[in-house]
């Protein structure tokens, strides 16, 4: 191939790049634009965890803004996180019709299974903060109001709309991220990284790092950390099944 042709080439693949860059883009703001129409709805669906934790407590229980922004801020964070979460497959898709026509049949089978893991994972990752974790915790904080009695003043929430959101968008995130190891170990194991006797063998150091990060990602309270840790060793270890499927299935062709 010739100095001009390769040239050519690569100036074809980034038009190509470049084009799927647009139609991902594109598709992220006119859902985003779309989010925004139904910010109110998204606003009730993401503060339901706290209604629900705390309908039954005998308090008139509120949400408060204190600039006068903040509000409408808080709607296009949450237009803008919905449309990327809603958006993430098609960007997956974009990215997968780039790279595609570069495999071989073989290799387009390997990867595309991940590709669908990918957003499956992230998911369950949000419903698993959604649905267990933030119930939890919103209650074990609660728990350390006062009425008072004690203390000559009460001690009770008020929580900020800003704060309260961007806590929950920020752990649907941390957990959607998180959720990714067993796709990031196995892509790891298929170009010879890691292997399932790494994996077993490290497995006392992996949960510590676990326990480190699930620290760092989540507030300081043990419910969430807790919440996230123990996800993450039982996928560790569902991981370490996959890398040694994926070897035995190596062995297997390489015998064939």
């Amino acid at each position: 191939m010739s100095q001009n042709d390769k040239e050519g080439s690569f100036v074809s693949h980034l038009a190509e790049l470049r084009k799927r860059l647009i139609h991902s883009f594109i598709f992220l703001i006119v859902f985003f634009i779309g989010c925004y129409f139904f910010a109110e709805h998204l606003y009730g669906f993401l503060v339901d965890p706290f209604a629900q934790a705390v309908k039954d407590d005998g308090t008139n229980r509120r949400l408060i803004f204190t600039a006068l922004q903040e509000t409408f801020l808080t709607y296009l964070k949450i237009s803008f996180f919905t449309a990327f979460f809603v958006t993430c497959p098609f960007i997956l898709m974009q990215i997968w019709k780039f790279i595609a026509p570069g495999l071989y049949k073989h290799e387009k089978h390997a990867i595309l299974p991940y590709l669908i893991l990918t957003p499956v994972l992230f998911f369950l990752g949000g419903m698993l903060v959604y649905y267990l974790i933030m119930p939890l915790a919103i209650k074990f904080f609660l728990s350390f109001e006062s009425t008072g009695l004690s203390t000559n003043l009460p001690i009770q929430l008020e929580a900020k709309v800003n704060e309260y959101l961007s806590l929950v968008m920020k752990l649907i995130f941390a957990f959607g991220i998180s959720f990714q190891l067993p796709v990031v170990l196995s892509l790891l194991a298929r170009i010879g990284v890691v292997d399932s006797e790494f994996l077993k063998k490290r497995r006392k150091y992996v949960v510590v790092i676990i326990f480190a990060a699930a620290a760092l990602l989540t507030p300081p309270d043990p419910i969430t950390q807790i919440g996230l840790a123990i996800p993450l060793l039982i996928l560790y270890e569902l991981s370490i099944f996959s890398v040694k499927f994926i070897e035995d299935k190596k062995f297997k062709d390489s015998n064939a």
